[in-house]
C-alpha cells in the first residue's frame, strides 16, 4: 500500500470519531424511476432537441405546402399559448398555435424561422418572460429578457411580419404552490413597463393581458386560473378581446 494510503487509513481507525457520522436510523432514500434506462434515453432525447424543433415541424410543413392565408397569425409562446384553444376562441380566423410548455424566450427566438418565419404570417403575437423569471433555464436578467425579445421582435419585422408583444401576465398563490416566490410580481411589472415602451418605439403593439387579469392586490383574479398562473377558459375570455384589438391594430400599420 502506497504510504499516503496506509497513514489515511491509519487516522481513520485510530480517531473515530473524528470523522462526521453518515449512518441513519431509518432507510428513507428519494424514490427512484422505475425505468432508469428510460429516463436516461429521454433525458439524452430532451438534450439533442433542446429547443423543441421537432415538436411544430409536421405541421409547420403542412401549412407551408398550403398557400399563404390572409390575415394568418401565428401565437409564439410558452404553455399558456400552448393551452389556448385558438380554434374555439377565434372560430374561423387563420391563427396558428405555436406555444410550447415551459418556454423560456432563447428557446422561442431559435423557434422563429421554422415556427414563425416560414408560415408566412401577416402578425406574430409573442406572449413569454413569465418561465426566464421563474430560471426555467437557469438565472436570467431583466438585459437578456430584453435581448431576447429585441432580437425576436426585429427579426419579424425584418420578414414583414407585425408584432404584438404582450404583457407577462401576473400570478397569485391560492394555487398548491406559491406563484409569487418563483415570479415575483415586481419582476412581473419590470418586464411590463419595459416591454410598453419599447413596442411603442419600433412600432409594434401592446397587448395588455396584465391589466386585463389583475385583480385590485396585484395578483391574478380569482376564479380565472386552477394554479394561480395558467389562465382556466373564463380567464382566456379575458385576454380575447384584448389581443384581438392588438391583432386588428398592427393589422393596420
Amino acid at each position: 500500500m502506497p504510504q499516503p494510503s496506509y497513514l489515511l487509513l491509519l487516522a481513520a481507525t485510530a480517531f473515530p470519531l473524528a470523522v462526521s457520522a453518515q449512518l441513519v436510523d431509518d432507510y428513507n432514500p428519494p424514490r427512484a424511476n422505475c425505468c432508469l434506462l428510460s429516463t436516461a434515453q429521454g433525458l439524452a432525447n430532451a438534450l439533442q432537441d433542446w429547443n423543441q424543433l421537432g415538436r411544430y415541424h409536421a405541421d409547420d410543413e403542412k401549412v407551408k405546402a398550403q398557400p399563404a392565408e390572409p390575415g394568418r397569425v401565428v401565437f409564439l409562446g410558452d404553455s399558456i399559448t400552448d393551452g389556448w384553444k385558438l380554434g374555439l376562441s377565434f372560430p374561423g380566423k387563420p391563427y396558428v398555435n405555436r406555444g410550447i410548455s415551459g418556454q423560456v424566450l432563447p428557446q422561442m427566438l431559435v423557434r422563429m424561422y421554422p415556427d414563425v418565419i416560414e408560415l408566412a404570417p401577416a402578425v406574430m403575437v409573442l406572449l413569454g418572460g413569465t418561465n426566464d423569471i421563474a430560471r426555467n433555464n437557469g438565472m436570467s436578467t431583466l438585459a437578456m429578457i430584453q435581448e431576447n425579445t429585441m432580437a425576436i421582435t426585429e427579426l419579424a419585422q425584418l420578414h414583414g411580419i407585425k408584432v404584438v408583444l404582450c404583457s407577462v401576465t401576473p400570478i397569485a398563490d391560492y394555487g398548491r404552490a406559491k406563484m409569487s416566490e418563483g415570479r415575483p410580481p415586481a419582476d412581473i411589472l419590470k418586464v411590463n413597463t419595459w416591454m410598453k415602451d419599447y413596442a411603442a418605439r419600433v412600432g409594434a403593439v401592446y397587448a395588455d393581458y396584465f391589466s386585463a387579469l389583475v385583480d385590485d392586490k396585484g395578483f391574478l383574479k380569482p376564479g380565472i386560473s386552477m394554479d394561480g398562473l395558467h389562465p382556466n377558459q373564463q380567464g382566456y375570455e379575458l385576454m380575447v378581446p384584448v389581443v384581438q384589438a392588438a391583432i386588428d391594430l398592427a393589422m393596420k400599420k
